[in-house]
């Protein structure tokens, strides 16, 4: 699978503009601000239906502009895919796939596996556990429909019960039975999606440790915890504990929605713990994970999308990560760098066919 071209209209600084693309390695070198990362995200959202950057869809439309269109035309399976998206003020989005258009976004997940390497990561090791939270649903989500399905079953099954304990509160009064409807529904989709998470992490983790391994020339020893209260305690046991805490803060203090990932450098947090190039290192080992999970359960080798991936790392770090890329095991990748000779340098190294856009 490859992309081979997509256009663009008024999608963010971008007014309208066309890309034909390599196989292998396509490089958009250029000053920061020139839009060189708003290409990736556009990629991104062939594959996603939405923005890496900005969740706010609205704002993903050039200013003083009423939409913004993405097309792109991948080779799938010895065919051309034709992929659409488009969004205008004040309607809904709408996501095509050779012109017809999707009912459920969710329908089109996993279709065009994506991974994108990006400075924004960092929100994985700085911001809460929804971000990493989000991290886990992500990879599992783009080979597991059922898991995509229990999860979006149990967030809306989450906000009912969070209404009615407040509803409960507002009006004195407290209906057992009601809320214990709500209660089996999340022990039933919460139940699978620990499962299934717990199952990711025993397969993902020795792939990062391989990973970070590679990168950091075994100098560093990195782990990553799968934090849940389900771990020790069934879910029915947790919701009956909690339940006059709930009735008292009116939300749903345990569950699935509350795990975590605890990511550790030498036994100590990496947050704290952690230099920059360590915290980029630890990253970047993730993204590379994710790859070859999603690569091993789809048995497609999807897109790496490497946003200014060489800052912040020294020569060596950058070394090793090229002779990764250098692996077959990679198919088509994109990356933004702001120096061109320094991109050049390191593609070279490659030994793949590739392109420089200097925008």
């Amino acid at each position: 699978m490859y992309l081979q071209k997509i256009s663009l209209v008024n999608f963010k600084n971008i007014e309208v503009q066309t890309f034909n693309f390599q196989k292998k390695i396509n490089c958009f070198v250029g000053n920061n601000g020139i839009g060189k990362t708003n290409v990736l995200d556009a990629i991104y959202y062939l594959s996603f239906a939405k923005s890496y950057f900005n969740s706010v869809a609205g704002q993903n439309i050039r200013h003083g502009e009423d939409f913004f269109m993405i097309e792109g035309d991948y080779l799938l399976n010895e065919r051309v895919e034709k992929i659409i998206c488009s969004l205008k003020r004040g309607q809904k989005k709408v996501l095509k796939r050779n012109g017809k258009a999707y009912d459920k976004f969710s329908e089109h997940i996993g279709q065009l596996p994506l991974v994108i390497i990006s400075p924004a990561d960092r929100d994985l090791i700085t911001e809460g556990s929804d971000t990493r939270r989000k991290f886990i649903d992500g990879v599992i989500s783009q080979q597991d429909k059922e898991y995509l399905h229990n999860l979006i079953s149990y967030n809306k099954v989450l906000v009912q019960r969070n209404a009615l304990l407040k509803y409960f509160a507002a009006n004195r009064i407290f209906d057992a039975l009601n809320l214990k409807v709500y209660d089996e529904q999340l022990i039933q989709y919460g139940s699978v999606i620990h499962k299934k998470r717990k199952l990711f992490l025993e397969e993902f983790v020795p792939i990062f440790n391989a990973k970070h391994l590679i990168i950091s020339g075994a100098n560093e020893k990195v782990d990553l915890f799968y934090k849940s209260q389900l771990n020790d305690t069934p879910f029915e046991d947790l919701l009956a504990q909690s339940l006059e805490k709930d009735r008292m803060i009116q939300y749903t203090t345990v569950g699935i929605h509350k795990d975590d990932l605890s990511f550790v450098i030498e036994e100590y947090p990496i947050k704290k713990f952690g230099s920059q190039g360590q915290q980029k290192s630890y990253l970047i080992a993730l993204k590379l994970a994710q790859f070859e999970f999603i690569k091993q359960q789809a048995n497609v080798v999807p897109i790496l999308l490497l946003d200014d991936i060489f800052d912040k790392l020294d020569e060596n770090r950058v070394g090793q990560i090229v002779d990764l890329v250098n692996d077959d095991e990679f198919g088509q990748i994109f990356i933004t760098d702001t120096h061109a000779d320094r991109t050049e340098d390191v593609i070279k190294k490659s030994n793949k066919e590739y392109q420089i856009f200097k925008l």
